[in-house]
């Protein structure tokens, strides 16, 4: 897929709560690359020039002639995107990395997401609900308000939520929900911290079910030059922004 290194102009800045904000942006060419869900961009931050290099944001949603970026604010650089404001201009590199495969996983399809990894499955899911697969949600969080974008989720498919103070939802992880004892899934899509998607990846073998899990390694240069985010996979060690982010848990060596 084609690389592009473009301008975006910022059509609003949403802030979500006091950490995440999310950012809506039009092509300032007007023109709309192909995209998949699951890849990422590289964003140039605003901050001063000591935030030299740019930072890897998951693609959160596309609509129609509009990229969804939703962004942490924990580091000068994602703070800077906090200040932008409506007709302000960023530049991007994208788009980044494989996809989840949404053209390959059939059956009953379970989206995990905890925290800030929620941000991928959103359009992850429309697409597999485009295709002709309603998915089914599963949202952690410490609490209620770390469940993020929930009422678009629910927009989408069945949506079931964990907070580990039981403020929404089940209370405890996204592993002990009662949705995993009550029901079997075909294919498991998950993205969050890695503890998380570890114990997702568990109960996907133990129950004998395809997973794929979305990887945050530390990415520097978004293209395999940097040797930051390696990771360590039955065929020896790659580098995630290239060969990943999405990785299939038969690929890690996380079960061996």
């Amino acid at each position: 897929m084609k690389k592009h290194i473009m301008d975006w102009t910022v059509c609003c800045n949403d802030k979500l709560d006091e950490r995440h904000i999310l950012l809506k942006l039009k092509p300032a060419n007007g023109i709309m690359p192909a995209m998949k869900p699951g890849q990422f961009v590289q964003v140039k931050s605003p901050a001063p020039n000591d935030t030299f290099l740019r930072l890897p944001i998951s693609i959160n949603y596309v609509d129609n002639d509009q990229l969804w970026l939703m962004i942490q604010t924990i580091g000068e650089g994602t703070k800077a995107l906090a200040f932008l404001r409506k007709g302000d201009n960023i530049n991007l590199v994208l788009p980044l990395g494989n996809g989840f495969s949404t053209d390959k996983a059939t059956g009953k399809i379970l989206l995990v997401g905890g925290g800030v990894g929620v941000a991928p499955l959103l359009w992850t899911g429309k697409i597999l609900a485009d295709n002709g697969t309603s998915p089914t949600f599963l949202l952690g969080g410490r609490n209620a308000d770390g469940i993020l974008l929930k009422d678009k989720f629910q927009q989408i498919g069945r949506t079931f939520v964990t907070t580990e103070d039981g403020s929404l939802g089940e209370k405890g992880f996204v592993t002990q929900h009662s949705l995993l004892k009550d029901e079997t899934f075909d294919y498991i899509m998950t993205c969050g911290p890695k503890p998380m998607m570890m114990a997702v990846a568990r109960y996907a073998t133990q129950t004998h079910t395809e997973c794929e899990v979305s990887l945050e390694n530390m990415m520097a240069c978004g293209i395999g030059a940097c040797l930051c985010c390696v990771e360590k996979t039955v065929r020896g060690n790659v580098c995630v922004c290239k060969e990943g982010p999405i990785f299939n848990i038969k690929q890690l060596t996380w079960q061996i």
